[in-house]
């Protein structure tokens, strides 16, 4: 049996920083994750101006400028006649977005918490909590044939959308949606693009600059999956087509790496993101439609969030400890709920004649422009933004 004072399950975008970042504190951390280092996962890869923030401020920015993925300052948006261009907002000493590899980025990240201390184990199964006076007091995993038992003053779930620790406190779900979109997306190499996003009623298409490649995803409406899904390549082409022809000419001398990965399993939930003696973080607590591709940076800031209240708990003692973890919770919720309301807004992939107006008006103000970019990038809240825009109306 080992004795840690924390265990985080999920060694991706949020385990990982939230693991080095509880060690930061001194506290002895374990890190165990199911998968293999370095192994590749469905994502959007985009991390947007306030999670590179993070990233700067964690001192791994440079390596993931390294992996080739380029910056990313400013956004096209196309929709029927409009076309509005926004900069990227200024954060935390920069601009850019980035778009690494996850193979790549989940690496950084793993190295920077074992650079800390933190032991960590892959290719491992988490089974079963370990409770002692009604809380967990640790966990028993599988690896390579052989079960362990760990002992820990508090547990972090952060084992993504089928949380296993989400599963096993167990979290309740709230404020569930229905699923909104369904997506196909590949590489491409050779593609002369930067940071787009076209929409037609019910389409849209994004491309994001990666290292070596760039990402092109086509978004349906959910209730499109079972047709979408029986030919990936033909639905991906008739998107293109739709709702951005001009990438669609672009793509014809272009090279696709690998097959096209459909995706329907877009879930809209929260879960309960704490509890006595455990806490989720990332996906396992918190899910929205990835159109938006706010995972990657909502998993930044729920591991800083929780790492703060762990800090100012000053102590791993139940009461003092549950009472900042649910403190987390509540923060958690006030930060990404208006998040996951507007998701959900775009998600229905609607083109209306009140927002086509809206985005006219936009693309003519550069002033409205750059605040239509913080807004994208979550520096302003969507009440923010309308507050402001709806005061510069005439």
């Amino acid at each position: 049996m080992e004795t840690y004072d924390v265990v985080v399950v999920g060694a991706r975008c949020g385990g990982a920083p939230a693991a080095r970042l509880l060690a930061g504190q001194g506290l002895r951390v374990l890190l165990l994750d199911r998968g293999a280092r370095g192994s590749d996962k469905l994502s959007t890869l985009y991390v947007h101006q306030p999670g590179v923030a993070f990233l700067r401020a964690w001192g791994v920015l440079d390596e993931v400028r390294a992996t080739g993925a380029p910056p990313i300052t400013e956004l096209t948006y196309r929709v029927r006649d409009v076309v509005l261009r926004a900069p990227g907002p200024e954060v935390g000493g920069g601009n850019e977005a980035y778009a690494p590899r996850r193979g790549d980025l989940d690496a950084i990240l793993g190295r920077a918490a074992e650079a800390a201390g933190v032991d960590v184990v892959h290719e491992a199964s988490v089974t079963e909590l370990v409770h002692e006076r009604g809380r967990p007091a640790g966990l028993r995993y599988r690896k390579a044939g052989r079960w362990h038992e760990v002992r820990a003053d508090l547990v972090v779930g952060a084992d993504g959308l089928r949380s296993t620790v989400a599963g096993l406190v167990p979290a309740e779900s709230y404020a569930v949606h229905p699923k909104l979109s369904c997506c196909v997306y590949g590489y491409w190499a050779g593609l002369d693009a930067g940071f787009e996003q076209h929409q037609a009623d019910g389409l849209w298409v994004g491309v994001i600059p990666t290292a070596g490649a760039h990402v092109v995803a086509c978004y349906f409406r959910q209730s499109e999956f079972a047709r979408v899904r029986v030919d990936v390549a033909g639905a991906h082409d008739r998107c293109l087509r739709a709702a951005a022809p001009s990438v669609a000419e672009r793509l014809a001398g272009a090279e696709r790496i690998g097959r096209l990965i459909g995706m329907g399993d877009q879930q809209n939930y929260f879960r309960t993101a704490s509890g006595p003696g455990w806490a989720l973080v990332g996906d396992a607590g918190h899910h929205k439609d990835s159109l938006t591709a706010r995972g990657i940076t909502d998993a930044f800031v729920q591991a800083d969030l929780l790492a703060r209240a762990v800090a100012e708990a000053g102590s791993l003692r139940p009461a003092r400890l549950d009472a900042r973890l649910a403190a987390y919770a509540r923060e958690r919720d006030r930060r990404m709920m208006p998040f996951y309301r507007s998701t959900l807004a775009v998600a229905r992939l609607d083109v209306e004649t009140e927002r086509l107006a809206e985005l006219r008006r936009i693309a003519a103000s550069p002033e409205l422009c750059a605040r239509y970019g913080a807004a994208v990038a979550g520096v302003l809240t969507p009440e923010e933004y309308r507050l402001h825009d709806a005061a510069l109306a005439p």
